[in-house]
């Protein structure tokens, strides 16, 4: 299976706000669900002003893990979203949040991540077991 690492605070937010596209400066024809890492190198800054918009604590924002999961359903180079910034978007169309962090390193770009005993439980409680990934 595939993963994508985002940096924080917008893993969580994806994950737990209802952020609706994941900006980039490349496109993608990947469609499905993807594994959504936190990068460890996220700035607390960032997640600190995050903190007015969107309610959470920043202990709430994990780095260097597998959060859950996010399924792509097409990429844009515009949207009425708020969240769209460009040059391209990938659209999120369904989120599925892991009972807990999966510690893991990223990737740049796409990657494959290997199934641990511990993913793989987190993945069958998301029920995300039987579900098609990105290729």
């Amino acid at each position: 299976m595939k993963g994508l690492s985002v940096r924080q605070p917008w893993a969580t937010l994806i994950l737990r706000a209802g952020k609706d596209i994941e900006n980039r400066t490349w496109p993608t024809r990947a469609r499905g669900w993807v594994l959504l890492h936190a990068f460890q190198d996220a700035g607390d800054f960032m997640a600190m002003h995050c903190l007015s918009w969107c309610g959470l604590a920043p202990v709430e924002f994990p780095k260097g893990a597998i959060l859950g999961a996010m399924k792509i359903d097409g990429c844009v180079t515009e949207s009425k979203s708020p969240w769209f910034v460009g040059p391209y978007g990938y659209i999120i169309a369904e989120t599925r949040i892991f009972a807990k962090p999966i510690p893991y390193t990223g990737a740049l770009g796409f990657f494959n991540v290997e199934l641990s005993p511990e993913l793989g439980v987190q993945i069958q409680l998301a029920n995300l077991h039987n579900i098609r990934w990105a290729a």
